[in-house]
């Protein structure tokens, strides 16, 4: 049993994964522990990223923010906390782990294909660089 989930959340299927995850990590929580949602935005890249509205950035982060707001209330009495980051999302993922001192991390994979051996997905480095648990869900 866990004190602290962090969970990878997804928002691209309309959070359907993240639910899914919250439900499995909601009978691994101890009596008063927390689920912790951290949802990773991509960086555009700085030749890119001079082009693009700067509300444009501002206005992702509140729409991230307020999609793991709803789902997180429907957690249905657990303590959940959301935490939207930019940056790369591994990074950001086990930084928020190391920062909530999470005891295990929550994260959904897809199978892994070709360009995954070349290019390696978030759950893989996740993986390789946690300092704590980590489950994988497919």
């Amino acid at each position: 049993m866990y004190d602290t989930i962090l969970i990878a959340a997804a928002l691209f299927n309309k959070g359907q994964t993240t639910r899914g995850l919250i439900r499995k990590a909601s009978g691994m929580l101890n009596p008063g522990g927390k689920l912790v949602l951290v949802h990773v935005i991509d960086e555009i890249p700085q030749y890119a990223a001079a082009r693009i509205p700067a509300e444009l950035q501002s206005n992702r982060q509140r729409e991230a923010a307020d999609e793991l707001e709803a789902i997180a209330a429907e957690a249905g009495g657990i303590k959940v906390e959301t935490v939207v980051r930019m940056g790369t999302p591994s990074a950001g993922i086990l930084g928020t782990a190391s920062e909530t001192r999470a005891d295990l991390i929550m994260i959904a994979s897809h199978k892994p294909g070709f360009g995954d051996y070349f290019i390696g997905s978030t759950a893989t480095r996740v993986v390789r660089h946690a300092q704590t648990s980590v489950l994988v869900l497919r």
